[in-house]
């Protein structure tokens, strides 16, 4: 299927000219973003991937997002994309701009707002190789899910040309911090471990739900205190002393079965834990 496209109170074909070239979203990636796996036309987890999109754009300096107006566009592309529909992509820019990175006055500014539905292809396991760039956990848009993923697309082009589908990075002081496009989890000693968000990472739905899941089920899963999870935590992943999982909305919950081109085990944990994403993933797909 190709990917339906709506902006502004209608559909548009793909290849329909839309966003001006003066955008800032386009033109300093002055935008945030949302990305929803889609069951049976539904957006898994919608209210919780709208709250963070809130909190990235109020985080961005851009004005209050018309939440009511992304639930009309997600309705639309949905409606209109049919079954094969398996992810959904919301974009939220600061509109026309300025070609620096300065914006026009709040009372100039008029965001652009993308809905888009299009396939997906998920995968019950990942394949992960660690790169030398990192993430700042200082970042003045640490934590934000923006639409700046020059950094992202560079590390993950890394991984697919070693045979990958993600990469791994750590933070500025050697901290386990997250994959370009997921979140890590680390099992060792009979639990299962994720950076805590102090490390730079992105607050990943999946994780949030994973960790409030496990402590309902007794699945021993937990947020690592700071510094907890260093870097080098995965030359015990390369040794087999220790697993890892990366998580994420198109990825669910992903057991790794090979890190830098060399096969490594799923844990007990992390299988379990992916077990449970899926049982309660079809309870209910708005938790």
């Amino acid at each position: 299927m190709s990917v339906v496209v709506w902006s502004d109170g209608r559909l548009f074909s793909p290849d329909e000219p839309l966003v001006t070239g003066v955008d800032h979203g386009l033109t300093v990636g002055d935008g945030v973003f949302e990305t929803c796996a889609v069951y049976g036309g539904a957006a898994f987890a919608l209210t919780r991937h709208l709250r963070r999109l809130r909190r990235s754009a109020l985080g961005l300096g851009l004005g209050e997002p018309d939440l009511d107006a992304v639930r009309e566009g997600v309705a639309t592309v949905l409606a209109a994309g049919g079954p094969d529909v398996g992810r959904l992509r919301i974009t939220l820019t600061g509109g026309v701009g300025p070609l620096g990175s300065n914006r026009f006055p709040a009372d100039e500014q008029h965001q652009t707002l993308l809905v888009l539905a299009g396939p997906a292809v998920p995968t019950s396991v990942s394949r992960v190789v660690r790169v030398p760039w990192v993430r700042n956990e200082r970042s003045a848009v640490a934590g934000l899910k923006t639409t700046s993923y020059a950094e992202n697309v560079v590390a993950v082009a890394e991984a697919y040309r070693q045979g990958a589908d993600e990469a791994i990075l750590a933070n500025t002081v050697g901290e386990l911090c997250e994959g370009t496009a997921s979140n890590a989890f680390v099992e060792r000693d009979g639990e299962l471990l994720t950076p805590p968000l102090s490390s730079g990472c992105l607050a990943g739905i999946t994780r949030e739900l994973l960790l409030e899941w496990s402590v309902q089920e007794g699945l021993p899963v937990r947020e690592a205190a700071a510094g907890e999870l260093r870097y080098d935590v995965l030359d015990r992943v390369a040794e087999g002393t220790a697993n890892l999982m990366m998580s994420g909305s198109i990825r669910n919950v992903s057991p790794v079965v090979s890190l830098d081109g060399a096969a490594v085990e799923p844990g007990p944990v992390s299988l379990e834990a992916q077990r449970l994403f899926q049982k309660r993933l079809g309870d209910d797909l708005d938790p």
